[in-house]
């Protein structure tokens, strides 16, 4: 934990991000709770993914609908991916998250798995912390 804020700030949004990776999580046959994962962002959050042919950019429905057919179609299975080490910065109502991250499971039966960089942007809303943007990255 570092940066501004007080650690019910920190605590509150090491849940949110806790929840936002917990939310791909399809092991043991776990559903992927859909609407409560639009409910850690804010209305109109964007998400980017930095890749080698240019940045694409998503809404937050464009981001989750792949996402969550692989995970309940079959084409994705036993995945999840969890924060390997953060440092979080909070200015007042805002904060930003620096995670890095490792993802495991199957993809269409093989063995699947990486790990990336993902920079949060988050604000206090009169309901918590939310997430305004993420821009990530997967490894090489």
């Amino acid at each position: 934990m570092t940066g501004a804020g007080d650690a019910r700030d920190h605590g509150a949004i090491d849940a949110l991000i806790a929840a936002f990776y917990g939310a791909f999580d399809n092991r043991d046959g776990r559903a992927i709770p859909v609407e409560a994962l639009r409910d850690l962002f804010l209305p109109g959050a964007i998400v980017t993914r930095a890749a080698g042919s240019g940045p694409d950019t998503m809404t937050l429905d464009r981001f989750i609908a792949p996402r969550a057919r692989m995970l309940s179609d079959g084409t994705l299975t036993d995945f999840h991916e969890w924060e390997t080490r953060a440092r979080t910065q909070v200015l007042r109502d805002i904060a930003c998250r620096h995670s890095t991250y490792e993802k495991r499971g199957r993809y269409q039966g093989a063995r699947y798995g990486g790990g990336g960089a993902k920079l949060f942007q988050c604000v206090r809303t009169l309901g918590g912390w939310r997430i305004a943007s993420i821009a990530w990255e997967d490894d090489p």
